[in-house]
C-alpha cells in the first residue's frame, strides 16, 4: 500500500480528474490523502481519500471573478492567469504540502500540472519525495515541432516551421512571458534553494513521472519529447457533481440530439454560444440539449421548442445519447465526447480554448468556428455538416478506440508504482 498525496487547482477542470485518479487508488488499496478547496471537499470524500484543505493563501478559485479573467484570451490572457491563478498560490501551496507530509509519512505525490507549490517541491534538491505529474491541459511542453502554447498556432515539422517554431518560443519565453518566467524563477529559488532552470510551463519535464491524460490522436507530435512524458489516456470518472436526471429525459429517446454548453468557467455569458445555439437549430429536426452550468435556467426566458435545458447533467450520463457536441473547447468535456466517439463543433479562444479547438480541428474530429462569439448561421452550417459528413463521425469513432486502448487509470497506478519502487532505489 501506498500513501498518496494529490494536489489539485481549484477548478472543475482541474480536479475532475484528479477525482478519477484519487478514486481508483483508493480502490487499489492505497492511502490517498487530497488537498483542494472547500467546494470539492464532498467530492474527495465520495472517492474515499481523505480531504485536506488548502490554506487561504494556497489557491484561487476558478469561480471568483471568472467573467473578467476569461476576457483576456491568446498569451496575453495565459500571462495573466498564470501569475494571478497559478503563481500567486504557489508559496502558500507548497508549505500546505510540506505540512501535509511532515503529518504523514508520503510515497509519492500526484499533481495536475499547474498546482505550482507540487512543481516547487519536484525542483527542491532537498526533496526525497517523488512527484508525478498528470497533464489536464492540452500538451504544453516546449517542442521545436509546435508552436508556444496559447497562441492556438497548429503545429509544423518541416524546416520553415521549426525556425518559425523556434522564434516563436524564444519570444514567449524572453518577451511576452518574461515576468511569469521570472516570478516563477524566484519562488522556486526562494522556496527550495533550487532553480527553475527550464521555462516555467516545461517544468514537468524535471518531475519523475509526467502523464498526459489523452491520447497521441489528440496531441500535436514531438520528436524532442521528453522521455518522462507518457499518453495514459483521458481519466473519465464520474462527475464532481451530484445531478438527478431532469424531467424531460425520456423525450431524448430515438431523437438525434445536440449538446451545448459552455463549461463550468466561461459560462457568465450564455449569449456567446449556448442560446445562438438553441436558436440556430430551432427549426431543426434534432433535441438541443443544453447544460447552463449553473445558471439558473429561467434565467434563459422562453425557449425554442426542441430545446431542453438543465443547469448540469453528468457527461457519463449524456454523452452516450449526443450526436453532436457544440462546445466552447473545455478539455473534459471534449475528452467526454471523444470517449464516446461524439464529433463536434467547437467555438472558444479564452483560457487554454485557443489550444483545445485547434486539437479537435486538427485531429479531424469536428470543427472548429475559431472564435467565441459565433452566429446562429455559422452554428447551424457548423451542425449540418457534422450531422451529414461521415468523416467527423468516423475520426471521433478512431479516437474514441484509441481511449479505449490506452492504459488509463490501471496505466497510470503503474507509472506511479515505478517511479516509487524507482525512488526507494536511490
Amino acid at each position: 500500500m501506498l500513501s498518496v498525496l494529490v494536489t489539485a487547482t481549484v477548478a472543475d477542470g482541474h480536479t475532475a480528474p484528479m477525482l478519477a485518479v484519487a478514486a481508483h487508488l483508493v480502490r487499489s488499496g492505497h492511502r490517498v490523502r487530497f488537498l483542494s478547496g472547500e467546494r470539492f471537499a464532498d467530492a474527495v470524500r465520495r472517492t474515499g481519500a481523505e480531504y485536506l484543505p488548502w490554506p487561504a493563501d494556497a489557491f484561487v478559485d476558478h469561480l471568483d471573478n471568472a467573467d473578467t479573467r476569461e476576457r483576456a484570451g491568446g498569451v496575453r490572457g495565459v500571462a495573466r492567469g498564470v501569475e494571478e491563478i497559478f503563481i500567486a498560490p504557489g508559496r502558500g501551496q507548497y508549505r500546505a504540502i510540506q505540512a501535509a507530509i511532515a503529518e504523514v509519512p508520503t510515497d509519492v505525490i500526484v499533481t495536475e500540472s499547474t498546482v505550482v507549490g507540487a512543481a516547487a517541491l519536484a525542483l527542491d534538491p532537498r526533496s526525497h519525495i517523488p512527484v508525478v505529474a498528470c497533464g489536464v491541459l492540452p500538451l504544453g511542453l516546449s517542442s521545436v515541432d509546435a508552436a508556444p502554447f496559447g497562441l492556438g498556432i497548429p503545429p509544423r515539422s518541416d524546416a520553415l516551421g521549426r525556425v518559425r517554431n523556434r522564434a516563436l518560443n524564444a519570444l514567449v519565453r524572453h518577451v511576452v512571458l518574461r515576468r511569469p518566467q521570472k516570478l516563477a524563477e524566484e519562488l522556486v529559488r526562494d522556496l527550495t534553494g533550487g532553480s527553475l532552470d527550464v521555462y516555467f510551463n516545461d517544468w514537468g519535464v524535471r518531475a519523475d513521472a509526467f502523464a498526459q491524460l489523452t491520447v497521441p490522436g489528440f496531441e500535436y507530435p514531438r520528436s524532442d519529447l521528453a522521455p518522462n512524458v507518457r499518453f495514459v489516456g483521458p481519466v473519465l470518472g464520474a462527475s464532481s457533481r451530484r445531478a438527478d436526471l431532469p424531467a424531460w429525459w425520456a423525450d431524448l429517446d430515438g431523437r438525434t440530439v445536440v449538446h451545448v454548453a459552455q463549461g463550468t468557467v466561461a459560462n457568465t455569458d450564455l449569449g456567446e454560444l449556448l442560446v445562438p445555439t438553441m436558436r440556430a437549430l430551432a427549426d431543426r429536426d434534432v433535441i438541443v440539449v443544453a447544460a447552463t452550468g449553473g445558471a439558473p435556467v429561467a434565467s434563459l426566458g422562453d425557449l425554442p421548442a426542441n430545446a431542453r435545458v438543465a443547469e448540469f447533467i453528468p457527461y457519463d450520463t449524456l454523452m452516450p445519447r449526443v450526436d453532436v457536441f457544440v462546445s466552447n473547447g473545455g478539455y473534459g468535456g471534449l475528452h467526454h465526447a471523444l470517449a464516446h466517439g461524439v464529433p463536434m463543433v467547437v467555438a472558444g479562444d479564452t483560457e487554454d480554448k485557443m489550444e483545445t479547438t485547434r486539437r479537435v480541428e486538427w485531429s479531424g474530429a469536428g470543427i472548429n468556428l475559431h472564435t467565441a462569439r459565433p452566429t446562429e448561421g455559422a452554428i447551424a452550417d457548423a451542425v449540418d455538416r457534422v450531422l451529414h459528413d461521415a468523416s467527423f463521425r468516423d475520426r471521433a469513432g478512431e479516437l474514441r478506440a484509441e481511449i479505449a486502448a490506452a492504459p488509463g487509470l490501471e496505466g497510470l497506478e503503474e507509472l506511479i508504482r515505478g517511479v516509487v519502487h524507482e525512488a526507494a532505489r536511490v
